[in-house]
């Protein structure tokens, strides 16, 4: 299981580090959980270095399919490589939705990220509109579609997908249960297809505004096998209170 904290645009440097020192506390966890934290670029390198000697995982929360080059603004593998992270979300919902990253320009990136060592949590996911036109489905297989094509699983840990209802995210709104559960068994389902076993056994993320008030009854759910916190991952006692309930379920 993987509890993943995307900080999007927040915090200070000095609030950043405060909140690394925070999470460290909770280390001892990752010996049955995996744990995560996905820090604005420009502070992945003082994250990491907080988290040197402990096994929470520091990722980037974007990166560039080129190596290099004139793409200012840009971050590209190497300089997540070389600052410390380790994995990449790619395909959020903002990335798609706001600044209009298409499936070819995703693949592209996880293309990159895997070819390089970086772990990809590829993100997918519906708006209300497509929900309530019962095109989940029909979106979820088309983004898995355009943003996979081509990319081979060679290893179930060298790939990680996340399902964030689009509608859920930042609204205070959060899927049932069983919706997680019915989107992610249709992921297991469309992975197991294209990839076979190897493919099944990708972690699939649910991410939808997940607090620890909510997070024990998806996760409970044979298809979810973790989380990618948002708001919630600021807050060091959210964030723990997440780790804790993630552990009580891997404890049963």
């Amino acid at each position: 299981m993987l509890i993943a904290g995307n900080w999007k645009m927040n915090l200070s440097l000095e609030e950043a580090v405060e909140l690394a020192a925070s999470i460290s506390e909770y280390s001892s966890a990752s010996a049955k959980l995996d744990i995560a934290v996905f820090p604005p670029a420009t502070y992945i390198e003082r994250v990491s270095s907080i988290l040197e000697h402990s096994p929470i995982l520091v990722g980037a929360q974007n990166i560039h399919f080129a190596e290099a080059g004139a793409f200012t603004g840009e971050i590209s593998v190497k300089m997540v490589l070389t600052s410390g992270g380790e994995m990449v979300i790619l395909g959020h919902s903002e990335r798609r939705h706001v600044f209009g990253e298409s499936d070819e320009f995703i693949c592209a990136k996880v293309k990159k990220a895997l070819s390089s060592g970086l772990t990809p949590v590829l993100c997918i996911g519906e708006t209300l509109e497509q929900r309530e036109e019962n095109a989940t489905n029909e979106v979820l297989a088309s983004q898995l579609s355009g943003s996979l094509d081509g990319v081979t699983v060679e290893f179930p840990s060298n790939l990680v997908i996340a399902y964030e209802p689009v509608w859920a995210i930042g609204t205070g709104r959060v899927a049932t249960p069983k919706q997680a559960q019915e989107a992610h068994g249709f992921i297991r389902e469309w992975m197991i297809r294209r990839y076979g076993r190897r493919g099944g056994e990708c972690r699939i993320l649910y991410g939808g505004s997940v607090k620890p008030e909510n997070i024990a009854e998806i996760l409970e759910k044979p298809d979810i096998d973790g989380a990618l916190v948002g708001g919630a991952s600021l807050d060091s006692n959210s964030f723990g209170g997440i780790i804790h309930e993630a552990l009580k379920i891997l404890e049963r």
